[in-house]
Order: structure tokens, then sequence, then C-alpha cells
């Protein structure tokens, strides 16, 4: 009896084992299945080069941007601008750009799925219809010129990410010999809008104003004179000039240094790290599974190093996309829709064979918040940037300027939102070494927005 109740024991021990890595087998299979079924040997879906022999990389009006053969990718559109502006969405055959969808969604392109695994079915292969516009992306890649930087610009609504522009670039159908060390193409592997952070510049003092709006009372009534200078702890800040007599509106209006430095050093650190993790920035978003890079910030310092911090200076590193997305918050009340890139998939020119939905983020600012901040980021233009650098636009905007010791030049910002229900779009706008933000990046932000507003 006793050796039946020990095998018995034994046999329950095993089964127990197989159903566990059974289970584990499978939870592996559901998660990584399509990452055995890309594996670069898989001779059915590459050819002798490596490179993938299945489906065809769409715009949102349908124009095909890429497609696969045998004898590899071929970019197609005569438009160059095209081909440029849209690299580092459609990405390389070879992967050197790792958030390009040749890469990234190349299960998609294939017709993976977990039931069928790699369909053998003829003809082999997808159509990846993505969200951009490749007319509006072409129109931010000239307004960049030759600067390095990005755009992004999406529906906070839907999630749809419009334009996704990146620079420097190059032609895929005509790829440049890089030399090591070669300055113009320095990063062109990046995806600056997804995957690098910067210092914002000013346009941090949103999230300072934020915060202040909730922690400090009355402070829409609080004035200061500014006299160009401000000693906090040990540090001395400064403005460009003196901007005289100030309110909260006209200190933002100004983008006054001294004023939100103060406010950055009354509300401290643990409210300022506080409210990075609330606006999202401390996160990665996973935009139809590509990661963004995550904000980083250095809060928990001296008094002066805080407020250097609460102007978009310090230590402050953000990503161009996690800021695109905190504007969108504040356009819609308090949180947005997350950014993707994939609409849906299809058998070439016929049905669809998968969609998305769409995803918000959690609250980022209260109501109530989000609501004087669509005011004040509107004064800004009214009162500072112009209306009519923006004809037709119903746009709320900041500009920044973030002062590298690496550069002669600054780098300009602009984001913000449109206030408009057919077209509910939130903005990034960075152009490297730019200089002023309200006029090198706030003159590509009105080309790209009146681009897309008009498609």
């Amino acid at each position: 009896m006793k050796k039946i109740t020990s095998r018995t024991i034994i046999c329950l021990l095993l089964a127990l084992v197989l159903l566990g890595g059974l289970g584990f087998f499978t939870f592996n299979f559901v998660r990584d299945g399509a990452d055995w079924a890309m594996f670069p040997s898989n001779r059915h879906l590459y050819n002798k080069d490596g490179n993938l022999k299945a489906g065809r990389v769409l715009d949102c009006n349908g124009k095909v941007l890429c497609e696969s053969g045998e004898d590899g990718w071929k970019y197609y559109q005569g438009n160059s601008d095209i081909r440029k502006a849209t690299l580092h969405t459609v990405g390389l055959p070879d992967g050197a750009i790792a958030s390009g969808a040749i890469t990234r969604f190349a299960d998609k392109l294939c017709g993976y799925n977990i039931v069928t695994g790699a369909e053998s079915i003829l003809p082999l292969g997808r159509d990846l219809h993505m969200t951009i516009d490749a007319d509006v992306c072409a129109t931010a890649y000239k307004a960049l010129g030759s600067h390095r930087g990005c755009v992004g610009v999406y529906n906070y609504v839907t999630g749809e990410v419009i334009c996704m522009v990146s620079t420097p670039t190059f032609d895929p159908a005509n790829p440049p010999n890089i030399a090591e060390g070669d300055s113009r193409y320095d990063g062109v592997y990046i995806n600056r809008l997804l995957s690098a952070k910067f210092a914002p510049g000013s346009t941090f003092k949103l999230l300072t104003a934020a915060a202040a709006l909730e922690n400090i009372e009355n402070v829409q009534e609080r004035t200061y004179e500014c006299t160009g200078n401000r000693k906090i702890g040990d540090m001395v800040i400064t403005c460009p000039h003196n901007h005289g007599t100030e309110d909260f509106e006209r200190a933002l209006n100004q983008s006054c240094n001294c004023y939100f430095g103060q406010l950055a050093a009354e509300l401290g650190s643990d409210i300022m790290n506080d409210y990075v993790k609330k606006a999202g920035l401390t996160e990665s978003y996973s935009v139809s599974g590509i990661n963004t890079k995550p904000s980083t910030f250095n809060f928990d310092t001296d008094d002066g190093a805080l407020a250097w911090s609460g102007i978009g200076q310090g230590e402050d590193l953000v990503n161009p996309c996690a800021l695109m997305v905190y504007m969108g918050a504040i356009g819609r009340g308090g949180y947005a829709a997350v950014p993707q890139l994939v609409e849906y998939t299809s058998f070439t020119d016929s049905y669809m064979t998968s969609f998305y939905f769409v995803h918000n983020t959690g609250r980022m600012i209260q109501e109530s918040t989000a609501a004087v901040m669509q005011q004040l980021m509107r004064s800004n233009v009214v009162n500072y940037y112009g209306t009519g650098n923006f004809p037709g636009l119903n746009i709320c905007a900041k500009s920044g300027t973030a002062q590298l010791d690496s550069q002669q030049t600054e780098n300009a910002w602009f984001a913000g939102f449109l206030q408009d229900e057919d077209h509910p779009y939130a903005f990034v706008v960075l152009v490297e070494e730019g200089g002023s933000g309200k006029d090198a990046a706030g003159s590509v932000a009105n080309k790209v927005l009146q681009a897309a507003v008009k498609d």
C-alpha cells in the first residue's frame, strides 16, 4: 500500500511538472511566437540576402511606400522627399532602423497568426496600412530643411499618428555610403521622435504651470517684477531681458525663467517628481508595440538646481513623443489616446485581416486645470506668437529654446494642439540648433499643420 501511495504521489508530481512546463511553453508561445517565426534563418520568409520577402507598407491614403519580393525591398513613390520623410517609419531591410515597419512589423507583413503561424497560402504577405500621411510627412521633411530634429502630429482622440519624421535621413532607394564620423548623418538610424530624449527648454514650463495651478493657492493672481535675473538658492536664474511686472498669464506668454523658476522651487522636489510621473513623461509608451524612450529628470537637489529644472534646463531630458501625448491630454481635458502607427492589415488590395483598438492614457491632469491650460496656451498664440503666423488654425502652443553647452545655437521647440473637433491634433516640433522656438520650430509647425488639416 505504501509503494502504491508513493508511486501515486510521484506520478502526480510528474504530471504537475508536465502541466507546468506545458503552461510555461504556451505562455511563451503566445508572447514570443511571432519572434520565433520571424527568425532570419526561416527561408520560407527570407531570401538569400536575409531580407523579408513578404508584404507591402502603405500610408493612410493607400500609397504604397515599399514592397517586398524575391529580389528584396523596392521603395516606391517617385517623390524622393516622401521616401526620405518616411525612412524611419518604413525602415530598412537590414534592420538598421529598429523602429522601422520592415523590422518591427515583420510578423504582420508576412501574415503570421497564432493559429496558422506564417501562412504559406498565396500570395505570401499582407498589406500593412500605416496611420501616417506620406504627403504631410514630406511637408515636415522639407520644413526642417538641413536641420536635425523631428516632427510628430497625432490625433489625440483616435491615437493615429499622422506625421512622424526624423532627420537626418536619406533616400532608401539610393542609399549613401556613410563614412564614419560624417556629421551630416549623425544619428541617422535613430528615430528622434520615439527613441531619443532632449532638454525640453521652456516647453516644460507647462508642467510647472499645471503643478502650480493645483498646489499654490491663488497663483494666477500672483504678480512679480522681473528684472532679468533672480537668485534662488545658490544659483542665479536669468531671463533674456527685463520682463517687468507680470502675472501668471503674462509670465507664461513671455516665458519668464525667473517667475517659473521660483514656482518650481516653491513646489519642491516631491511635487515635481509626482507631476512628471502623472504626466506620463517618465514612462515608456508602446506605439503599436514600439517602446518609446522614457524621459529622465533629477529634482532631488537644492532650490537653485530645482529652479533650473522647473524651466526645462538642468538635467531634464524629455522624449518628444511623450511631450506630444501630454499636449493631447491638455487639449482633450485630462487624458489622451495612446499613439498608434498601424491602422490595419489586409490581403493585398482585398479583405481586412486585422485591426486595432483605441487605447487611452490614464488621467494626466485635472479637467479644470486642463481647461485653464488651454486658455493660457491659446493666450500664448494670441498675445505673443501671433495668430497671423498660423492662419486658419485654432492653435494652442508653447515654444521653447534649450541651451546646451555642446552647441553654439539652442535647440528650438514648439508643442501644442489644435482646438478643432474635425482635426483634434497634438503636435511636437524639435529643430536642433534652430535658435528661437517660436520662429524656427513654430514655422515648421504651421506648415505641417496646414498640410494635415488640408488633407
